[in-house]
């Protein structure tokens, strides 16, 4: 997947010159935060591939590096998945081509017309734009999916818009999976998310408590991100594409030390992996985390909690 960061490189941008007339310099564009890529985002990327497809272009992204709500509305919501995790999962999705852009006064005071003429037409040789079923573009709002009909007519490509994507007779939306997430509704969540709620970070080491109990933790540098209430949990940890097993503390260390932390035991797994990132998948959350009266209750209570993540996870 290619990453293009930023509304000067963007503006710039010569598909033609590195690709010549191929479909690698040709696009169709879907334009949103996509942020927490579920479902309903989901099915618009999968309209996006067959659209590319059939008009033989590049399936490409246009995301945002901060919430437009931060620019538009003073203040912001935060981030189911952090940026380098969503990246991840659109590329998941079969997204070839991303421009990550943030969201700045210039950007929101390009007009619906200058936004198609320069961004779609001349940057990225759009022969189709996909707009979510209430998208509005540009200045304004103005860049309503009829009027990029009428813009794509003049400047030659193809509006499509998509539909909205409901689980149990209600939308789909990053609001209610927030909402869920946050207060610990991990089952909600993943009928939303289309998988288990989770987080992205780099492997840090730690003062290497857990390996001295028998059982070692990645300590991971959580990127920022909502989370699920603090716990211990039945975790899928997944390394260089391979999914493992692990049982997972996050929030305090009440026994041995202070401070927030995610620290993920996987099982079964002999290997280093400081440098390298973790993404943690929460499946099922197992206790309160709590203090104990040293090393042996808690090695002792450690042993009960692989157990229980092994039941669950194996189930």
């Amino acid at each position: 997947m290619r990453l293009i960061e930023g509304l000067d490189a963007l503006l710039s941008l010569d598909l033609v010159a590195h690709f010549g007339d191929t479909l690698a310099s040709r696009s169709v564009v879907a334009v949103g935060v996509f942020d927490g890529v579920h479902l309903g985002h989901q099915r618009l990327l999968h309209q996006l591939l067959e659209m590319a497809s059939g008009l033989r272009c590049t399936p490409t992204v246009i995301t945002f590096e901060n919430h437009p709500d931060q620019i538009l509305r003073g203040e912001a919501p935060p981030l189911i998945v952090s940026v380098p995790h969503r990246l991840r999962l659109l590329r998941r999705a079969g997204v070839r081509r991303v421009v990550l852009l943030q969201f700045e006064p210039r950007l929101r005071e390009l007009t619906a017309q200058q936004f198609a003429e320069r961004v779609l037409r001349d940057a990225l040789r759009a022969r189709g734009l996909l707009l979510g079923y209430d998208s509005a573009l540009g200045r304004e709002r103005e860049g309503t999916p009829q009027r990029f009909r009428e813009l794509g007519a003049e400047l030659g490509f193809e509006v499509r818009t998509g539909s909205p994507f409901e689980v149990d007779s209600r939308p789909v939306s990053s609001t209610e999976i927030r909402g869920a997430i946050a207060r610990g509704d991990l089952d909600l969540a993943q009928r939303y998310l289309g998988r288990s709620p989770g987080a992205l970070g780099m492997v840090v080491r730690g003062d290497g408590r857990g390996h001295g109990l028998g059982f070692p933790t990645a300590n991971v540098d959580v990127q920022p991100a909502v989370l699920p209430p603090d716990g211990v949990y039945a975790v899928e940890a997944i390394v260089d594409a391979n999914v493992h097993l692990a049982v997972a503390n996050l929030g305090p260390r009440p026994t041995f030390a202070s401070g927030r932390a995610l620290e993920v035991h996987l099982l079964d797994f002999a290997g280093d992996l400081y440098g390298r990132e973790l993404e943690v998948l929460f499946r099922q959350r197992l206790r309160d985390v709590r203090a104990f009266d040293g090393a042996d209750e808690l090695r002792a209570q450690i042993r009960r909690d692989v157990a229980a993540a092994r039941d669950c996870l194996t189930a």
